[in-house]
Parts: C-alpha cells; sequence; structure tokens
C-alpha cells in the first residue's frame, strides 16, 4: 500500500505537468482537443488525489505502521473518528489533503464553468495544476506521507496529540483548508482574465459565489478555532492573537474587503485594479498562512514545527506568485482603467473605499505584528514577544470603525448622498444611537470600549431593520400583498443585498460578544473540602476531588457544587486527563455552566490528591455565547445570498423543510459542548498551583510570556507548565519584595538577557518600530486613498450617467426602486 500511494503522487505530478501543457498550448493554439485534453488531466488528477487520500485513510484504519507518518499520529487504542482525523494531523498529510481538496474544488469550478468562459478555462486549469504540482513537489522530494521505516516496523503507533482528540478540532482544520483552497479559485480566473484580456466583468461573476463559499468556511474555522479554544484550553477566553490562528484570520480580512468592492466595481465600474489586486493578495495570504504554520518561522502550540528546507521552498513559491501576478496587473493596467470618477466623498462607493482600506490595513497589521519576532531577530539578534495585550490595543479601535461603516454605509447613496438624504437616512439610526448610549452611562457602565460597542451595535441594528421595513413597504404598495409576502419577496428580489444584511446582524451579535468581555470577571481559590468562594451572584463550593482510570488515561477530576443568588444551581466537574502514552500533555476539561447572559465557566487549575485539596480558576463571561449564535446567523444570511436565481420564488413559495432544520442543526453544533479532550500543555510538576493575590500580580500573568519554549508562547497566568509555575513564583517573591510592575519587567528581561517574556516590547529604542510603523503606514496608506478619490472626483470629464446621478430625487420610492433594479 505505501508503495501504491507513492506511484499515486508520482503520477498526479506528472499529470499536472501535462494538464499545464496541453491547456497553454491548446488556448495558444486554438486548439479545442488539446483544452479538453487538459481538462480531462486535471479531472484525472482530481481522481488520482482521492485514490491516494483512500489509501493513506485505509492505512490509518487499519493500523499499518510501516508508514512513518501513520505511526506518529495513530496508535490501536484512538476512536476510528480521530484515526480518519489523523490524515490531516501532521505536516505530511495536512499538505496532501489540501492538494485533494484542491483538485476536488477546482474539478467542480472547471465543470461549472467549462462553457460560459471558455476563453478562460485553459489558464485555469493550469494556474490551478501549477499551485497543486508545487505541493505534490514537497509530498515528493521532501514530506511523503508514504514514507516506511526502512527496518523494524513499530508493533503500534505513538498516538495522535491529545491537542487534536477533540470534537471540535477533528473538524476545525478541514473547514480551515475549505476556506483555503476554495481562494484558489477566484485567483486562477483573475489571473486567466489578466492573461487573456478579458478583464470585463464577467470573471467577476465566476468568482463571486466561491469567494463567498471560502470566505463562509474561513468564518466557521474560526469560529470552530475560538470555540476549541474557548472550552478547551482552559484560560477563560477564545482568541490569544496565536500566530496560527492569525493565519486564518489573514485571508479572511482581505477576502471580505473583495466581497464588499467587487459591489462597486459592477454599479460602477470603479476600483478595477484593487479588486484584482484583492484577488491575488487573498490567495497569497492563504500560502503564506499555510508558509507560517509549517516551516517554523514563528512560535506557536499549534504550528508544525521548524523545517528551514520547507521554508526556503515556500518562500520561491511565493516569490514567484507576486512576480507573475502582479507582473500581468501591470502589463493590463490600460484595461483597467475605472469607466467613472467618485462623484463624492458621502457616497457609498467612498464608504466601501474606506471599508477596504481598514480591512487591508487590519491584515497588514496583524500580519506585520505576527511576524514582529522574527524581523526583530533578524534585524538585533533578540526576539520580541508580540503577544495579545499589543494586538487588543490595535485591533479594538479598528473593530469599532468597522462596525460604524457597517451601520453608515447602507444608508448612503450610489454617486452622491444629499443633506437631506441624510438626515431622513440617518435620523432613526443616530437616535438609536443616542438613547443606548445614555441609557448605558445611566446605569452604570463606564467600560468605554464595551459602552461604545453597544452603542454602535444598537445604530447598525436600527440600520437593517430600518432598511427591511423600508424596502417591504415599497414592495407591498407596489404588489398589493401584505406586509410578510413582501418582505420575503424582497429578499427573493434582492438575495445578495438583504442577504448581506443578515450577515451583518450576524456581525452585530458577535461584537456584543466582544464588549461582554469589558465586563468580565475572574477569580481564583485553593479549597479544602466543603470550603467555597464567591464570584458575582455565585458561590462555587468544593465538593471532592476523585482520581480514576480508564484504558487510554487517568481522570483527575473535581466535583464543585454551585448557588446562583442562594439557591442551587447544579454541579460541575472540571478536570485533568493524563494519557497514558502523553503524560507530560495532560489536557484540560472546563466545566462551563451556559446561559443566554453569561457563563459560568470552572478551570481545575491544580490539585492535591493526598490532601483532596484543589485550585478552582472560576469566570463569568458575559454575552460570549452570542459570538456562537452570531456565526450561525452569517452562515444563513450568506445561504441566502448564495442561493441560484431559479431556487427561490419568495412572494409565492414556502421556505423548504430543511432549511430550518439545517439552519438549528448548525446552531445546535457550534453550542454543543467538546465531547472528547483538550490540549493544555503543562507538567505533572506543575498540578500545585498558586492563586494570584492582587491586581498588579492578576495583571502581570497576563503580561508575561512563558519560557519553557515548548508550550506555544502562553502567558505563565494560563498554567500551561511547571516552568510557567515557577515564573508565577517569581512575581510573587518579587511583589513581597515591594518590586513595581517596571522592576518586575526588568527582572525578567535581566533573567533571559532580552524582552521576549514581556507580552509587548517596551516603547524605545528599535521596539518603537512595532508601535509607529503601523501607525506610519495606517497614514500614509489613508492619504493615499484620499488623494487617489480626489484625483477620481476631479477630473474634467464626466459620463452621462454621472452627470445625470448629480441631482439625488428625494422621493423614497423612487430610490429604493432603483436600487432594486441595480441589485443581481
Amino acid at each position: 500500500m505505501p508503495a501504491l500511494g507513492t506511484f499515486v503522487l508520482l503520477t498526479a505530478f506528472v499529470t499536472c505537468a501535462y494538464a499545464i501543457a496541453a491547456s497553454v498550448a491548446g488556448a495558444r493554439r486554438r486548439s479545442t482537443r488539446l483544452v479538453e485534453s487538459g481538462i480531462g488531466a486535471f479531472y484525472f488528477l482530481a481522481a488520482l488525489m482521492v485514490v491516494a487520500s483512500a489509501v493513506l485513510i485505509h492505512a490509518f484504519v487499519t493500523g499499518d505502521y510501516s508508514i512513518k507518518y501513520v505511526q506518529r499520529y495513530s496508535d490501536s487504542a484512538l476512536p476510528l473518528a480521530y484515526k480518519v482525523a489523523s490524515y490531516w494531523g501532521g505536516l505530511d498529510g495536512s499538505i496532501m489533503f489540501w492538494v485533494s481538496l484542491l483538485a476536488i474544488f477546482g474539478s467542480v469550478a472547471i465543470y461549472m464553468n467549462r462553457d460560459r468562459h471558455r476563453e478562460l478555462i485553459p489558464y485555469v486549469v493550469s494556474v490551478i495544476a501549477a499551485t497543486e504540482m508545487f505541493f505534490i513537489f514537497l509530498m515528493i522530494i521532501h514530506k511523503n506521507p508514504f514514507s516506511t521505516f526502512l527496518t523494524t516496523t513499530p508493533a503500534d503507533g505513538a498516538g495522535l496529540t491529545p491537542l487534536l482528540q477533540n470534537f471540535y478540532m477533528a473538524i476545525h482544520p478541514p473547514s480551515m483548508y475549505v476556506g483555503f483552497v476554495a481562494m484558489t479559485i477566484p485567483f486562477a480566473f483573475g489571473i486567466a482574465a489578466l492573461v487573456t484580456g478579458h478583464l470585463d466583468d464577467a470573471w467577476l461573476r465566476a468568482v463571486r459565489r466561491w469567494t463567498m463559499i471560502g470566505w463562509l468556511f474561513l468564518s466557521f474555522g474560526l469560529t470552530l478555532g475560538m470555540l476549541w479554544a474557548y472550552e478547551e484550553l482552559g484560560w477563560g477566553g477564545y482568541w490569544m492573537w496565536d500566530p496560527v490562528e492569525n493565519a486564518g484570520l489573514l485571508p479572511w480580512f482581505t477576502a471580505t474587503a473583495f466581497l464588499h468592492s467587487i459591489r462597486v466595481q459592477e454599479q460602477r465600474g470603479m476600483l478595477r485594479v484593487w479588486n484584482v489586486t484583492l484577488v491575488i493578495v487573498t490567495f497569497f495570504l492563504t500560502i503564506f498562512g499555510t508558509f507560517m504554520t509549517r516551516s517554523g518561522i514563528v512560535q506557536s502550540v499549534h504550528a508544525f514545527g521548524e523545517d528551514r528546507e520547507l521554508a526556503l521552498l515556500f518562500t520561491i513559491f511565493m516569490v514567484l506568485i507576486l512576480t507573475f501576478s502582479f507582473g500581468w496587473v501591470i502589463y493590463r493596467l490600460p484595461l483597467l482603467r475605472s469607466r467613472h470618477e467618485l462623484d463624492s466623498f458621502v457616497s457609498r462607493e467612498a464608504a466601501f473605499l474606506a471599508n477596504n482600506w481598514i480591512l487591508l490595513f487590519s491584515a497588514f497589521f496583524v500580519l506585520f505584528a505576527t511576524m514582529f519576532p522574527t524581523l526583530s531577530e533578524s534585524l538585533t539578534g533578540e526576539r520580541l514577544t508580540v503577544a495579545a495585550p499589543f494586538f487588543n490595543r490595535w485591533m479594538l479601535p479598528i473593530g469599532l470603525i468597522l462596525l460604524t461603516l457597517t451601520g453608515i454605509g447602507p444608508l448612503l447613496a450610489w454617486r452622491k448622498s444629499t443633506v437631506s438624504n441624510l438626515v431622513y437616512q440617518l435620523k432613526w439610526p443616530v437616535l438609536a444611537f443616542v438613547v443606548t448610549a445614555g441609557a448605558l452611562y445611566a446605569a452604570g457602565v463606564r467600560v468605554w470600549s464595551s459602552g461604545t460597542c453597544f452603542a454602535l451595535c444598537a445604530l447598525v441594528l436600527t440600520t437593517i431593520v430600518q432598511e427591511f421595513v423600508r424596502g417591504a413597504q415599497v414592495r407591498r404598495d407596489a404588489s398589493g400583498t401584505d406586509i410578510l409576502t413582501a418582505l420575503i419577496g424582497l429578499v427573493g428580489r434582492s438575495k445578495r443585498r438583504y442577504g448581506g444584511y443578515i450577515v451583518h446582524v450576524g456581525i452585530v451579535l458577535i461584537f456584543l460578544g466582544f464588549a461582554g468581555e469589558g465586563f468580565k470577571q475572574e477569580e481564583q481559590a485553593l479549597m479544602k473540602v466543603g470550603e467555597q468562594m464567591t464570584i458575582g451572584s455565585f458561590v462555587i463550593r468544593h465538593d471532592a476531588l476523585r482520581v480514576t482510570n480508564d484504558s487510554q488515561k487517568q481522570m483527575v477530576t473535581g466535583q464543585v457544587s454551585v448557588l446562583e443568588n442562594g439557591k442551587p444551581a447544579g454541579t460541575l466537574e472540571p478536570a485533568k486527563w493524563y494519557f497514558n502514552k502523553r503524560e507530560e500533555e495532560p489536557t484540560t476539561e472546563v466545566a462551563i455552566r451556559r446561559a443566554v447572559t453569561e457563563d459560568l465557566y470552572v478551570v481545575l487549575a491544580g490539585f492535591d490528591a493526598s490532601t483532596q485539596t484543589a485550585t478552582y480558576t472560576v469566570t463569568i463571561n458575559p454575552l460570549v455565547n452570542w459570538i456562537w449564535f452570531g456565526f450561525g446567523i452569517m452562515a444563513l444570511g450568506t445561504g441566502i445570498a448564495l442561493l441560484p436565481e431559479r431556487a427561490i420564488a419568495f412572494a409565492t413559495a414556502s421556505v423548504p423543510s430543511g432549511a430550518a432544520g439545517a439552519t438549528s442543526a448548525l446552531l445546535i453544533l457550534l453550542l454543543l459542548p467538546g465531547v472528547v479532550h483538550a490540549q493544555h500543555l503543562e507538567t505533572p510538576e506543575a498540578r500545585r498551583t498558586m492563586v494570584a493575590r492582587s491586581q498588579l500580580e492578576k495583571d502581570l500573568w497576563r503580561e508575561i510570556i512563558c519560557m519553557c519554549g515548548t508550550c506555544g508562547r502562553k502567558r505563565i497566568g494560563d498554567f500551561c507548565c511547571s516552568h510557567a509555575a515557577k515564573m508565577r513564583g517569581e512575581v510573587a517573591t518579587l511583589l513581597d519584595q515591594g518590586k513595581t510592575r517596571e522592576e518586575v519587567y526588568q527582572y525578567f528581561i535581566a533573567q533571559y538577557g532580552s524582552q521576549e517574556p514581556l507580552g509587548a516590547p517596551i516603547d524605545k529604542g528599535f521596539n518603537r518600530l512595532a508601535w509607529l510603523f503601523p501607525y506610519l503606514v495606517g497614514a500614509s496608506g489613508a492619504v493615499a486613498v484620499a488623494l487617489v478619490a480626489m484625483r477620481w472626483s476631479k477630473r474634467e470629464h464626466q459620463t452621462p450617467e454621472a452627470a445625470g446621478a448629480a441631482v439625488e430625487d428625494p422621493s423614497l420610492g423612487s430610490r429604493l426602486d432603483d436600487e432594486l433594479r441595480d441589485l443581481d
């Protein structure tokens, strides 16, 4: 079987080469037979990769430990579902899984567009096949998943890392991979349009749905990763700006920008160069994210380890992508000129332009901050850490600005908004903002970021409700139906617009969950049996500590009783699991009491079985479940926007019977607790923990990074390993000596010879690059965008369409009817 797998990979490599050669030659010679031959070769490639995947999965299921990859990531005791998940659990298999998915997605995209975009298809085949050829080349020469032991075959495997033996992590990587490979399809069509010169809007229609599918799966994968971090890592949060998390976020930003700016090109013929650039950058960031997680260039608990040879090959490939892609963009600039100008800064296209720049800047900032430790090490020899506090300080205002644009952008007219139109459109949303802000202030809310977020969420929701109500009223008056039928018909008539509004509702709910972070409460206590602690309206009592075993692991489980407002509210059982083959990697089993308003989150942070004492970390997380519910609404809106024209006759047909069930199943899936283990790296020596005695000590636990080199650079307050426990002890000793925050910083800097233990670099010397460079780039980019916009708006010539648009009809009905005609 290993020989068969290797032979299939070699055959796939040759097939890729033939598909590229036949397709390009057929396009150049205008030979239909050659083009069809290249397409057929690509279909054959997809079949080969399915066979290769089946061979590897069979090896995992049957326990063929003669294959090194199977031996490293599986064992005989592993459940069947995780044996299958082991396929993508390591570097070698994840690359093959990537290629297999891309081959399947590419085949579907080519089949669907082979007649509609006949002139583009040969180059689409070539670009996708070239991408696959690179990854197959990596497997053949460097990371062959079918490589075997040369001598004795082990009797059993090492077992899948506990990091991946988890319900969410079993489906999180495939979701991310689907999102990544789906972004290759728009890139392939974009390059094909550049090569052929067919740069009208037809290629956009070919890639719009694929971008939405990729965006949806990226969102799904990121949400699953947040759920996994929240329920299984035991640190009370859901996003820590880990490099691997950021790798998935980068293309999400640029894909979101593309999905917005594509509307400007469709409506106004503008941003043509920008859209092509966004497609290229999005694809590049998927490759760069893969490079980050597999080359070892960044340090992460999720990464696959350091591999310099792989890093070099990826670097060469990425340089070729940028050179080839932007070379064609420069060559085709005359064909990419905008057909219209920016008539006013107070217009919907101007709002889209601002939204795009902020999203692109967000991607740049996250990329820069993620790579800054590597950059600082290469330039100064000192590796500086940029952790969550640095990211949060930047991304919080950026998120609020994006939320504001989400509420204001849809209210602006195309071309130009008049003063009367602005007053008419903005009065209710602005009133909702002011009333909400005033009510929050009167209620005693003094967390400015959360209060502002709540008020902006009210503004955005009012905007969306207003758009639905006014559109439904216009349709009701025109059709003579009731308001509900008119509303359903409105959505069916303009699926992209109103599906997008539903997506915005989901984003508002997610921001509500983010805002709840400002009211988070956290306490720790070392308790004997019968002792209790109070946090908020809850009382937590330690009842027992049990040590049990099964065939795979030892389980240390704490039992606590919960009282809410003095009334019994059930029991919770947080635990630590120690797997037999990986005792150095115990997992944290978080106990969560869920509610719509808040979660009670209990972690067994440490224990002493001989004395039945346990240290519990208890957190109250307000509104956190709205994040998961918000993604469900986002998925619903994206599904509506993706529906084909013939799929719905909304005004007369009923909702399909399975639709509500599918949506409910998705939401239930997201709200289910993890059914198996979670990773929380530590060693048995770290079982006894201490409790922070002051707010300063808690802050230092969040601001100082563990220097063990094995736990993925977590904060010492995350109880990640014995070295983190030692560093917490050092912090306590220093504070007992009366040291200040800055003196504690200097102690760790002196001890480790650099600022690497700090969560954010000190703002002086070279470190100021981390603080100033994003400001400089953001400011210069904003100036550049403003100059381009001014140049557009000041051109002397004006098309008749633009001239006619200078006068805005104040009538609501005329404006809405005009926009409805322009949609889809």
